[in-house]
């Protein structure tokens, strides 16, 4: 399905836009010709954009599953979706490819005047609102894969939490591809307002085709004054996903945003989440972890841009590659002269479970102040020989100390995970030990 300006118009015709978001999407179009491709970071090759289906109308969203359509709802329910909302969960929304096909935000928080929906949907219903924040901390002209989003996005959540909510339950979107050779292209809108909190939870599966699936995504987060974000992915992707994702946050004054981010899918993944701290006393994390395998290359880290004094910010990364896989962590933190009295510190660990296996590591540090100070540590290595040999020596196979190992490497990301999804996060790393990452 060739991509040009009739495409995009009738992708918004479809989805009767208005006027203002058709002429977004075409002058998006218009950057993402000639902007050029990523001049590092993985083999993208092997992504034809000529053999892409930009769009795939679904089914009208439903507000109960049982309105769902049966064979669609039978996906989601493979996984857990709707038993982890009537469990864990203040809200939900569902998507397969192109469109969301179920919402949902629990009662006690709509009448506290939050706002969890599609951007569909958000585009109708709270175009002023919405207006005032999309395409402030990522604008079209960042990169040609953001720029791509901005012109094709379907789908993706729009997040408002009112001035002093804290939202005490996580909320939760599922992400799903299901046919060969579709491109998925969600754009996320999060807004949190002074001394508001909020858990955002995303997650990402698609099974296995022939063909290569292409994912892109935008997500920007706005924390004002004293509010704390904390936006968690765990993407899950078939080896045949292209995932080129762009995330940028801003912190105001005493505000924190966190990015709590794994990766064990896809062939090829680019995404490094920022938070721009723009406020006197803002903080930023990025916790991230990769499994890699086989011919999969992961390119991942985090950036932190302090703009104002006193703020802080943490870079942590966990990974392991085998079987030939690539892994590669990239860092980027600017203390910029205004931002005195500020800190920051990354650490980076890798294992390489072979020897055809790369752990890469490559930070970037501009400190332009003589008051502010950055901490780096890294780390390369293989399972620890002395602890195979301990827990064998205590009966334990050495397939199950390996597993012990692994799971115990990423023991600090799964503790920043809610309990819930900790307890899925190591059902997932396990079944990709049982299937060859170890």
């Amino acid at each position: 399905m060739h991509l040009d300006e009739s495409l995009i118009a009738s992708l918004s015709k479809a989805k009767n836009e208005p006027r203002w978001m058709l002429e977004r999407r075409q002058e998006a179009y218009q950057q993402f010709l000639n902007m050029p491709f990523h001049r590092f970071g993985p083999d993208l090759s092997g992504l034809d954009l000529e053999d892409v289906e930009w769009y795939s109308a679904g089914p009208k969203k439903k507000k109960t599953w049982d309105d769902v359509d049966p064979e669609i709802r039978k996906k989601f329910e493979r996984i857990g979706v709707p038993e982890a909302e009537r469990k864990y969960l203040a809200g939900l929304e569902a998507q397969i490819e192109s469109e969301a096909v179920y919402g949902r935000l629990k009662k006690e928080w709509s009448e506290k005047g939050v706002i969890y929906t599609n951007m569909d949907e958000a585009v109708k219903e709270y175009p002023e609102l919405l207006r005032k924040y999309l395409g402030e901390v990522i604008p079209p002209t960042d990169n040609k894969f953001a720029a791509l989003t901005d012109a094709v996005w379907s789908g993706g959540s729009f997040l408002f939490v009112p001035r002093g909510v804290a939202l005490q339950a996580p909320l939760h979107a599922y992400f799903m591809i299901s046919k060969e050779g579709i491109g998925q292209f969600e754009r996320s809108v999060i807004v949190a307002e002074e001394g508001s909190s909020v858990t955002y939870v995303e997650g990402c599966s698609a099974p296995l085709y022939p063909r290569s699936n292409l994912h892109t995504g935008v997500v920007e987060i706005f924390a004002e004054k004293n509010a704390h974000v904390r936006y968690i992915t765990l993407q899950n992707w078939s080896h045949n996903v292209y995932n080129l994702v762009t995330q940028r946050g801003i912190a105001k004054e005493n505000a924190m945003i966190e990015w709590i981010d794994a990766n064990m899918g896809s062939v090829a993944t680019q995404k490094y989440p920022c938070v721009i701290l723009a406020g006197e006393g803002a903080k930023g994390r990025v916790i991230s972890m990769t499994s890699a395998s086989g011919k999969q290359n992961i390119d991942s880290g985090g950036k932190m841009i302090h703009l104002a004094p006193n703020t802080s910010s943490t870079i942590i990364s966990k990974s392991i590659s085998s079987k030939g896989a690539t892994s590669t962590f990239r860092a980027e933190v600017k203390i910029t002269p205004k931002a005195r009295g500020s800190n920051s510190f990354v650490n980076c660990q890798g294992i390489m479970l072979d020897s055809n296996s790369k752990n890469n590591s490559i930070p970037k540090f501009f400190v332009e102040n003589g008051d502010s100070t950055i901490s780096h540590e890294a780390s390369v290595g293989k399972l620890s020989e002395k602890k195979l040999f301990y827990l064998m020596s205590r009966g334990v196979s050495k397939k199950e100390a390996e597993e012990l190992l692994v799971l115990g490497f990423f023991d600090s990301f799964i503790k920043e995970l809610p309990f819930e999804y900790a307890v899925e996060f190591n059902r997932l790393l396990s079944v990709e030990i049982e299937d060859g990452a170890v």
